[in-house]
């Protein structure tokens, strides 16, 4: 026997969740390319550019500066980035849906 529904809920709508983890999987294969093209280009500058990766700065190679130092932070940013804007897709679509609701 179906429950009487009184009115459908646009936020649990398949369409809803849908839209959102497209929007969210968009955004988390943008977030991973960003960090493997960090990943790849390290070893590739290394071989390619082995005499600037070798130069000193603040007394680390350039190679360990930017893998001991500068990819740490760059991983937070990414996740920082990450997490702002899933925020935002979520806020958007709630809107989304309950604009359409009020329509």
């Amino acid at each position: 026997m179906k429950e009487p529904n009184s009115s459908p809920d646009p936020i649990h709508s398949d369409a809803f969740l849908a839209r959102l983890m497209r929007g969210q999987l968009k955004l988390s294969i943008a977030c991973a390319l960003c960090f493997v093209v960090a990943l790849v280009a390290l070893p590739l500058l290394n071989y390619l550019q082995p005499e600037f990766m070798a130069q000193r700065v603040f007394g680390f190679t350039l190679t360990w500066l930017i893998l001991g130092v500068l990819f740490f932070p760059f991983v937070w940013i990414i996740s920082f980035v990450f997490i702002q804007r899933s925020i935002a897709l979520e806020d958007a679509e709630a809107k989304a849906a309950q604009d359409g609701l009020t329509k």
